[in-house]
């Protein structure tokens, strides 16, 4: 692909950037045949869908599947039941979903009529992205190893740049939406970028916000939509302004000095009434919205606190009372590059910057060799790797939104070591868990959207600054909270969410930052088995002993190979092993 005066290789599905949407109903199996012919390992993960008694096909590399290789297939087959909005799909498998991505639209099984609002005449997903004029491959490995300073060249809108990015003088291709006076217009808008929340805004035009990660919410209008990596959120417009050209701008959030400042780019599409002379309208000026400040975090903090849960009976209620409870912290720490021994941190080349939660960084070794996924469900240890429970509460207690410790300095310094570890937090089946995610000022500023991989969770709460249990867990919304596959955490707040973990697997939880989660801000949830088939997780299908088979080879020596290789490598028993699955194993 050519833009900004640039030719790169872009890895794509099907030859389209973003990706092909894929339109399902609820209830429905779906099948999907992955062809990797790209030069890199590859897994996709279908974000949101819930995967219940499925964990086989979540799509992460190491902990539910091998990466797919090179010239090899996968088949991923999951149900979309109980879910009905807008999810989507993308890579997980270093920076790639910046270019490997796309919308999963699920319609409800009683067709559209069955909205809680009024059908729209049609529906529209809106991706927000980012083009990088880099090898995203070489920028993951950057980043793990605490190279840090690379950036996007431009923000986009399904896959288009739009006219504030040009080639020697010649404008960049913009998205447009054409739309007719008076119709109603469903926007299934979704954040793909890996590092920056946005706003989006219409020129004369408001939203109203009607559903966010595939779950109703009491609609609400706002002037502005305020997006997060990993969020999907669905909104209604009505083309109810005089006919013209109205631009549609994308903006990115950044948290404010002292927090480190860095390139960011807004981009901007046209909305186009119909009733515009063709021949005439580019000579119609185009209106532009006035944008928030960029670093306006307050106004992303009040969007998010505005959704609530549109209650139906069909659907979970939240539980009344958790039976565990996890303190979370989220921020920058560092490491001694050589593993062993002290060395000066500050920003001195002797340490690397890592991300954390309860200051652990996340971190699988190359010696691994058997998923998470399959270990646990043969009862044995993954080769290669120890594990380290994430704990109940951080190491120390201390000021997390001192805005000192944004930048390096001797305060900052006592609590920048980190350690680094595979972080694991295991679950009894049914157990409902409260996490309260506080988010630091160690060494950033940033807000987290934290995507919890299988589960819907429970927002209970958000505030700003320090997270206080006698005083913040009284105003828990226990009545009608919104469920979210992914919460984002304010800028130097917190957030308080309720999940039951009756989704039996191993299970991400990371940040969709994707540099948090490349330099670590991830855990995996171990779910175990309930007291019945019914809720315990089967074994894994055929098809998946048929993994990552090479495109020129036959399915079933594939399915040997792989099989054989998961006995090789599942050789150490653990105190959960199943007897009858050792022998199935075997």
């Amino acid at each position: 692909m050519t833009h900004l005066c640039k030719e790169m290789l872009v890895t794509v599905v099907n030859g389209q950037l973003p990706g092909p949407t894929i339109e399902v109903t609820e209830g429905d199996s779906v099948t999907i045949h992955v062809i990797n012919r790209s030069p890199y390992n590859i897994t996709i993960h279908w974000h949101g869908v819930l995967q219940l008694l499925n964990c086989w096909n979540d799509g992460v590399p190491m902990i539910t599947q091998r990466p797919i290789q090179p010239n090899h297939n996968f088949t991923y087959q999951f149900d979309v039941a109980g879910q009905v909005g807008t999810l989507w799909w993308h890579a997980h498998d270093a920076f790639l979903r910046a270019t490997v991505h796309g919308a999963l639209v699920i319609w409800p099984r009683d067709g559209t009529g069955s909205y809680p609002f009024p059908k729209p005449h049609m529906e529209v997903p809106i991706i927000i992205g980012e083009w990088w004029e880099k090898d995203l491959a070489q920028l993951d490995r950057n980043f793990s190893k605490g190279y840090l300073d690379e950036f996007s060249s431009g923000s986009t809108i399904n896959g288009k740049l739009g006219d504030l990015f040009n080639c020697s003088g010649v404008l960049e291709d913009g998205y447009v939406l054409d739309v007719e006076p008076g119709k109603t217009y469903l926007l299934r808008l979704i954040n793909a970028a890996l590092f920056s929340e946005y706003f989006l805004k219409i020129a004369g035009h408001k939203f109203m916000v009607v559903a966010s990660d595939a779950n109703y919410v009491n609609p609400y209008t706002t002037d502005v939509i305020v997006i997060a990596p990993g969020e999907t959120v669905d909104a209604i417009v009505i083309a109810d302004a005089a006919p013209g050209r109205y631009y549609m701008v994308a903006l990115p959030i950044q948290a404010p000095p002292p927090d480190l400042q860095t390139p960011e780019y807004t981009t901007r599409g046209m909305v186009e009434y119909s009733s515009v002379n063709t021949s005439r309208r580019d000579d119609v000026p185009a209106v532009a919205p006035e944008m928030p400040n960029q670093h306006d975090t307050i106004k992303s903090f009040y969007f998010h606190g505005n959704l609530s849960s549109l209650r139906q009976e069909q659907r979970a209620q939240v539980p009344v009372r958790a039976d565990e409870h996890l303190f979370i912290t989220l921020g920058l720490g560092s490491i001694c590059r050589r593993n062993g021994q002290s060395c000066k941190r500050g920003g001195n080349l002797e340490s690397m910057l890592v991300a954390n939660m309860n200051n652990i960084s996340f971190h699988l070794p190359a010696a691994m060799t058997t998923p998470f996924l399959q270990a646990h469900y043969y009862g044995c240890a993954p080769a290669g790797t120890g594990t380290r429970e994430l704990a109940d509460r951080p190491p120390r207690a201390f000021n997390y939104t001192d805005g000192a410790l944004i930048t390096f300095g001797p305060e900052e310094m006592l609590l920048e070591p980190t350690s680094r570890a595979t972080v694991v937090r295991r679950f009894r089946h049914g157990t409902a868990v409260d996490v309260v995610f506080q988010g630091t000022a160690m060494l950033q500023g940033d807000s987290n959207p934290m995507h919890l991989h299988g589960h819907d969770m429970f927002v209970l709460a958000q505030g700003l600054g320090n997270y206080d249990a006698a005083r913040d867990s009284a105003r828990y919304n226990l009545v009608n909270p919104p469920r979210k596959n992914t919460v984002l955490v304010p800028s130097l707040g917190w957030a308080a969410v309720r999940f039951v973990a009756d989704n039996p697997g191993t299970w991400l939880i990371h940040c969709h930052y994707e540099f948090h989660l490349s330099m670590g801000m991830a855990a995996v949830f171990i779910v175990e088995d309930g007291p019945t088939v019914d809720t315990s997780l089967p074994p894994p299908p055929r098809y998946f002993l048929e993994a990552s088979t090479s495109v020129s080879s036959s399915s079933s020596s594939g399915g040997q190979q792989l099989f054989n290789s998961v006995s090789a490598h599942c050789t150490t028993p653990t105190n959960n092993t199943d007897p009858s699955k050792a022998a199935h194993s075997g």
